[in-house]
């Protein structure tokens, strides 16, 4: 289905959104609950894929698709590795098989793993015959999806000896790892991480019952803190429910978008935004947004509408997602009349007061890409095409978007 648009207002100064459950964080700790069951969770994500993840793990057939879940296709991978006496297909969609996991495979494998790819070598799908692991040690490029590391280290301390990696080079996503080890001290496993060394400590107790609540997604946050920042003067918008010490790298949206001019003030759990007249917005900025990549297209829409330019780096992650990101983002927004050019890593838009109208932006399969592009309705009317995307980590967007006065046909 395709959305129009219309060139709208937002009457958001007493609205208030509720924002379901980080999809990073819900994926973490279903694998955990699957490796303990006496953790329960609360506010989940009702994302698709965190539904994805969650049936995956109940799951007893022998072959499981997971559609479009790249995180899932991770985690699982590592997960079925130990379970000893299965053995299960992985797969996934077309563009799923095209995203590489053989720095994964190759780490499992290591570790004495038995997985065989069943069509191309270093992509899904592929066959893991559970068994128990032995080993303990293992070595990963630093510079990798975090993700990797993150499944490696979920299945950690379900192993005899627990796992110490070596990460070399330059760190990437450094949050999201903590994310991961805090996770993990959450439950009581104990976890060291100095220099680009992480130790992770076998867990050989019984585990205590115990419920975990799930921040609200910052991700998701991002497209509301556009939405604030491309709207007038004292516009003030309510979203909960979130953690001022949050595990979560996309937290960095309140520093980011203040260059914006959008101010965050956290109340409790609920975080108050507000189009401020004191916060002057810089004409070009600057960003290595490493640690938080997921929220490039929206940084870049933004720039884009308010007419300032932007220059991002740290993206390499970006061309293995849904879709090349940064392909995606330069030819989406070059129809909207933007002047933009990318490298491997890198995005750098001129500033410019040009916004074509009615341009009908393809989504490729990617929720953020429909997500990013949908506040640019408060400048110009704009189709955005293929719109149930946004299932894969927020099914209500469209509907939050009316709440606040979007007007959508």
């Amino acid at each position: 289905m395709d959305i129009r648009i219309q060139k709208s207002s937002i009457h958001c100064n007493k609205s208030s959104i509720e924002i379901t459950g980080s999809k990073s964080e819900s994926n973490r700790l279903l694998l955990l609950q699957a490796l303990y069951p006496q953790i329960k969770i609360e506010n989940m994500s009702n994302s698709d894929d965190s539904v994805l993840m969650q049936k995956a793990l109940s799951s007893k057939e022998s072959v499981i698709d997971i559609h479009h879940a790249g995180t899932a296709m991770r985690f699982l991978t590592a997960y079925f590795s130990i379970q000893k006496g299965r053995e299960v297909t992985i797969t996934g969609s077309s563009r799923m098989k095209e995203r590489p996991i053989k720095i994964l495979v190759d780490a499992l494998r290591d570790l004495g793993a038995d997985i065989m790819y069943l069509e191309n070598d270093g992509f899904p799908p592929i066959k893991i015959k559970g068994k128990d692991i032995a080993k303990n040690k293992v070595t990963l490029k630093a510079n990798v999806s975090s993700q990797y590391i993150s499944a490696l280290l979920l299945i950690a301390s379900k192993l005899k000896d627990g796992l110490v990696l070596n990460l070399e080079g330059e760190i990437t996503s450094v949050p999201y790892i903590n994310m991961t080890l805090s996770l993990l001290n959450k439950i009581g496993v104990e976890t060291n991480f100095s220099d680009n060394i992480i130790i992770v400590k076998p867990f050989n107790k019984e585990m205590q019952p115990q419920t975990l609540v799930v921040e609200s997604d910052w991700s998701s946050a991002s497209y509301f803190y556009s939405l604030v920042a491309l709207s007038e003067v004292n516009t003030t918008l309510n979203i909960s429910s979130y953690k001022k010490d949050s595990l979560q790298g996309d937290s960095v949206l309140a520093k980011i978008y203040e260059k914006l001019g959008v101010k965050t003030n956290f109340n409790k759990h609920t975080l108050t935004l507000k189009r401020s007249a004191e916060l002057e917005i810089i004409q070009n900025i600057d960003l290595d947004l490493s640690n938080a990549p997921d929220i490039a297209q929206t940084i870049a829409v933004t720039c884009f509408g308010l007419g300032v330019g932007c220059d991002l780096k740290g993206l390499h992650t970006l061309k293995i997602k849904e879709t090349d990101r940064l392909v995606a983002l330069k030819t989406e927004l070059k129809k909207l009349g933007a002047e933009i050019e990318i490298t491997e890593n890198s995005l750098c838009l001129k500033p410019s007061d040009k916004i074509n109208s009615d341009i009908s932006i393809a989504t490729y399969n990617d929720h953020r890409m429909a997500m990013a592009f949908a506040p640019l309705g408060l400048k110009t009317s704009i189709r955005i095409e293929n719109t149930d995307v946004v299932s894969k980590s927020y099914p209500q967007f469209w509907e939050d978007l009316k709440t606040i006065g979007f007007k959508l046909k």
